[in-house]
């Protein structure tokens, strides 16, 4: 059985900006405001965080939906994780999330500055300092047979397409232009030479590009 290596619901601006510079403790985004990027996932029924009965139905609901979808381990980047930078100063961030984090399966955080593994309610963290492929390795068997997410940011999914590893993207550009910060790219046609792509516009705004390798 094929484990794919998949990138789900990654949402950058008009102009391919995925986060913001200045990352801090209370700007997790840095200096973009998140909700000019991810108001269109939600707002949609199926977001893990409503705490109503409300949202919207449709095609940004159905990719919310499949985030999860056979998904057995998450690969992210450290800043991701957290903004410390440099080695750790303790062991007392343990992530944005809380005690319950919304990953439900092993996850590997690319790091030069191991630290032991960190288990939070059904998520480990697994603190790993591994080129792309060894990682992708301990994540595939990591998940039991089950796909794998590269969870970001910006240049964690960089360094793996760099190492033609990521199987599949779904990227949601938002109609917002952001001017400056971390950059997917200038333009989606730079992984055409690899895979295929389908672009569907959404009522909400944004536009969602399906890629798939060649």
């Amino acid at each position: 059985m094929t484990q794919l290596l998949r990138v789900q619901n990654f949402t950058v601006s008009s102009d391919g900006i995925g986060a913001g510079e200045e990352q801090s403790l209370e700007r997790p985004f840095g200096h973009v405001d998140p909700g000019r990027l991810f108001s269109w996932a939600g707002a949609t029924a199926s977001w893990p965080m409503r705490t109503d009965a409300g949202g919207s139905r449709g095609l940004d609901d159905y990719l919310t939906r499949d985030f999860s979808r056979n998904i057995g381990a998450e690969i992210m980047g450290r800043n991701k994780f957290g903004p410390v930078r440099g080695p750790w100063q303790g062991e007392e961030w343990r992530g944005w999330w809380g005690d319950e984090p919304p990953f439900h399966t092993p996850v590997f955080v690319l790091t030069h500055h191991e630290r032991p593994p960190l288990t939070l309610s059904d998520t480990t963290f697994h603190f790993v300092s591994g080129d792309p492929a060894t990682v992708l390795a301990q994540a595939r068997e990591a998940a039991q047979g089950k796909d794998v997410r590269l969870g970001g940011g910006v240049s964690t999914i960089r360094q793996f397409l760099d190492a033609d590893l990521v199987d599949t993207l779904h990227v949601a550009v938002s109609p917002v232009k952001l001017g400056h910060g971390l950059r997917l790219w200038d333009s989606p046609d730079e992984l055409l030479d690899r895979f295929h792509l389908d672009v569907v516009p959404s009522p909400s705004g944004v536009t969602h590009h399906l890629f798939w390798r060649k």
